[in-house]
């Protein structure tokens, strides 16, 4: 006998069980860790244009290539290390994504001698506590606001790539600064901070 999995998730969920472990267990939860945050931020440049289950399933493949998403590191890639991650098949190979996660990274060590932490700065926006959103029907969850035209602005000033508001948008969801489950979701009141 199998058991039916019967909660009601946010539609984007699907059946996937990969997409709805990630669902459950990690998209909106209030993330206040500089590590998380970074891993979230190099996924997210990563999937601009692509579909997020595709990030998913090469997450673990990243996480090899970029030394466990440590930014310290990623910041002091050369010019072999770029073009060892362009040969690497288990991730996207885009060129311009690769140089940005590495100009990212420089930009979050920046950030970080500035504000303490990428936190810090980042959960500033929104005086540290999620936005709660009470969105009935996925077709009124925005791609960007306000708010992430404004951070992103912020972002691309301070030497970050692929951060456009779509971008940061999802980021700001993803890491719980926007709390976008669905009310009809499990989810919607049981996000806790991270």
């Amino acid at each position: 006998m199998t058991l039916i999995d019967v909660k009601t998730r946010c539609d984007w969920a699907g059946s996937d069980p990969l997409y709805q472990k990630y669902h459950d267990n990690e998209w909106g939860v209030p993330v206040y860790d500089d590590e998380k945050l970074f891993e979230f931020l190099l996924l997210e440049t990563f999937q601009a244009g692509l579909s997020w289950i595709t990030i998913l399933r090469k997450r673990e493949n990243f996480r090899l290539a970029f030394d466990q998403f440590d930014h310290h590191k990623i910041a002091g890639y050369d010019t072999q290390k770029e073009m060892e991650l362009i040969q690497n098949q288990g991730i996207i190979r885009n060129k311009l994504k690769i140089k940005a996660a590495i100009s990212n990274a420089q930009a979050f060590l920046k950030i970080q001698e500035e504000f303490k932490s990428f936190s810090s700065f980042y959960w500033a926006y929104v005086d540290g506590k999620p936005i709660q959103n009470r969105f009935e029907d996925i077709k009124e969850v925005p791609a960007n606001t306000a708010l992430s035209d404004k951070i992103s602005k912020d972002m691309k000033n301070r030497g970050f790539k692929f951060v456009g508001s779509t971008v940061i948008y999802a980021h700001m969801q993803a890491c719980g600064m926007v709390n976008d489950h669905l009310t009809t979701c499990f989810k919607h009141t049981t996000t806790k901070h991270n």
